[in-house]
């Protein structure tokens, strides 16, 4: 018997004998861990309508314990708030007698409460739900699990950013990566820049409101998130990406700016942050100054650095690594997209694969040229031609590969199945990047992290997997959670599962059972026909 869970666990066996979860039933715990079973039976009220209790007659007993959990090896990769030490691994055991919810820290804990949480909800039926015996040892692939977060194109709200978090903890994710600034608008407060949010923060892309987060929100968002333990990571886009910027402090622009009509309301600019001048380095340390304390669990900085169209390789690289040292000499790590692998880079240093080899050598170029001005197609011609060598390149200099490869985790790419809801077909049409082949669900979960990343050949290369929603066609929350849902189960399925294949039929059949959760919290999702939805 497969039980209904995303992601898979490492280890399940299932037995005669049930129980049942009601209304009133307690559950125990040490006092350290009765913040994280607070937020269990509030999240289990709002899924599955029961009312659990905090109580010391329990149905339910949580504790720290490691028995079992090494017939589960520990995680692979790094993780994103630098623990070294930290363990994910959990065991859950459901007998007639009740249930037992263990783990060696209170992270894992709150991954075994995760997985009950599931089982109640997909079980849940008037009331009470009737849990088969089971016992599941468990524990995460790989320890960076995450998704990037486009706020700059479409600011989204703290309180939508807050759902998004939910949706990761739900699914074992455990990285949020804010990608704050961009052409399109500068969303975090640098109180020594103030015209960052005065001015670089006004508009988004085409007509859409612009917004920024202030310190007290980030505070917010970012305690928020690690009580469910996922940590947010910031992205400062540099050196590209930086019309905002230029807005906002002209000073620090080229004499000339170009950019590029994309006639869909945005434009792409060609011009970038002069690596030479002293003005530049002002700037980003200013930025890097204000911006690392807001994230205190972070120990990474996200730093961009794709996509520099124009900027001279040389000059490109020696941002990136003087870009590198100054994160560094703020106490913190740098990832940043594959392009900084063309620079000198050490092995602390995560890139993340995104441009995948696979989808480029595939690519309809007559169809690209219909959708792209002219101009564009041979600078994307010559940054495509450079791409292959990337992923090589950082794994030549001891560097670990964050895999978020375009073909399954770009979330922004059209769903290529119908909608078993018709009002949704219209959106289906509308929302998603054209230059994007459509893909089904089913394409989400039918790879493998390792066997489809060019030059990798295990685990250890691996830092991590995260997906990406970018929001050149997403303009609202509900645009934004259409794209994520149910996209995002399957990318947690290839960051957290040990099996390298994915059983279609059988994936689909635990993919079912999550829209209960979905509907209970009022989240949008795409009711795709390929699933049979509980």
């Amino acid at each position: 018997m497969n039980l209904p869970l995303i992601p898979a666990p490492a280890a399940t066996t299932t037995s005669d004998g049930t129980l049942v979860i009601g209304d009133g039933l307690g559950i125990a715990v040490p006092p350290e861990l009765a913040d994280l079973a607070a937020r269990f039976v509030e999240d289990v009220r709002i899924d599955a309508g029961i009312a659990l209790s905090v109580a010391a007659s329990p149905g339910v007993t949580v504790l720290i314990d490691s028995a079992g959990i090494d017939d589960v090896a520990p995680a692979s990769g790094l993780r994103a708030d630098g623990k070294d030490l930290a363990d994910e691994r959990y065991g859950l055991e459901i007998t007639s007698a009740g249930v037992r919810v263990w783990g060696p820290t209170a992270e894992g804990v709150h991954r075994g409460l995760t997985s009950l949480r599931q089982l109640i909800t997909a079980y849940a039926q008037d009331g009470s739900a009737t849990l088969p015996a089971a016992r599941v040892i468990d524990g995460p692939r790989f320890a960076w699990r995450g998704l990037s977060l486009d706020v700059a194109r479409t600011f989204h709200p703290p309180a939508v950013v807050r759902r998004v978090v939910d949706m990761c903890s739900l699914y074992k994710l455990n990285v949020l990566h804010l990608h704050v600034t961009d052409d399109q608008g500068w969303r975090i407060e640098v109180p020594s820049r103030p015209a960052l949010t005065e001015i670089g923060a006004c508009g988004a892309i085409g007509d859409r409101p612009g917004g920024y987060y202030t310190q007290a929100e980030v505070a917010e968002l970012v305690a928020y998130a690690a009580e469910r333990f996922v940590t947010v990571v910031p992205e400062i886009e540099m050196p590209g990406h930086i019309a905002a910027v230029f807005r906002a402090y002209p000073e620090l622009a080229p004499g000339e700016i170009r950019s590029i009509d994309l006639g869909n309301g945005a434009s792409l600019q060609l011009s970038t942050l002069d690596p030479d001048r002293a003005e530049t380095w002002e700037f980003v340390e200013d930025v890097l100054d204000a911006v690392i304390p807001q994230f205190p669990q972070s120990a990474y900085v996200h730093i961009g650095g794709d996509e520099a169209f124009g900027m001279p390789d040389e000059a490109h690289a020696a941002f990136v690594e003087r870009a590198v040292e100054l994160v560094r000499a703020r106490g913190k790590r740098v990832v940043g997209w594959q392009e900084i692998a063309r620079a000198s880079i050490s092995a602390d240093v995560a890139v993340q694969y995104w441009m995948d080899v696979h989808e480029v050598e595939s690519m309809d170029y007559d169809a690209v040229s219909s959708m792209v001005p002219a101009e564009l197609l041979p600078i994307l011609a010559e940054g495509l031609k450079k791409a292959a060598q990337d992923a090589p390149r950082a794994l030549a200099q001891g560097a670990r590969l964050l895999v978020s490869p375009t073909s399954w985790l770009y979330f922004d790419r059209p769903h290529a199945d119908a909608s078993s809801d018709a009002a949704q077909e219209e959106m289906r049409k509308r929302v998603g990047l054209p230059v994007y082949p459509a893909a089904s669900i089913r394409d989400s979960v039918e790879w493998d992290p390792v066997e489809n990343t060019p030059g990798v050949e295990s685990d250890a290369q691996v830092a991590g997997v995260e997906g990406a929603v970018w929001c050149e066609t997403i303009a609202t929350a509900d645009e934004l959670e259409f794209m994520l849902l149910p996209r995002l189960s399957g990318a947690a399925e290839k960051a957290w599962s040990r099996q390298t294949s994915t059983d279609w039929p059988e994936y689909a059949a635990r993919l079912s059972h999550q829209s209960k959760a979905w509907q209970q919290r009022e989240w949008t999702w795409f009711h795709s026909v390929e699933v049979d939805w509980a």
